[in-house]
């Protein structure tokens, strides 16, 4: 399954900007009932579409570095995930969303 936490810019390049796979990003906060909802959902994503999509989780209180991409990838309200495909953001999704439609979304990006 890959499905990752990231603390530091560099690990946000490394497994995001630099990845060859179609990355979602969930950028989240442990004070956030819907985010803590959409916990189990990602897990089950991340392991059905493993082999095609990483995801990448970052906590946008957890240190200065995550803390600066939420500013740079405009997060106003969390859940906030962005689909990543050659190191850009692709689309994105606001809000709590079911399992099946997330996946149709990712599955647009690999295709």
């Amino acid at each position: 399954m890959a499905l990752y936490n990231t603390t530091t810019r560099a690990e946000f390049e490394d497994k995001v900007l630099n990845n060859e796979k179609t990355v979602l990003v969930d950028f989240w906060a442990e004070w956030c009932p819907p985010c803590r909802a959409m916990a189990p959902i990602l897990h089950d994503v991340a392991e059905a579409m493993d082999k095609d999509v990483d995801i990448v989780k970052v906590n946008i209180e957890d240190g200065a570095d995550n803390a600066a991409l939420a500013g740079e990838y405009e997060i106003r309200s969390i859940p906030n995930m962005h689909v990543f495909k050659g190191g850009k953001s692709v689309d994105q999704v606001v809000g709590m969303v079911p399992r099946p439609a997330l996946e149709d979304i990712l599955n647009k990006q690999i295709k």
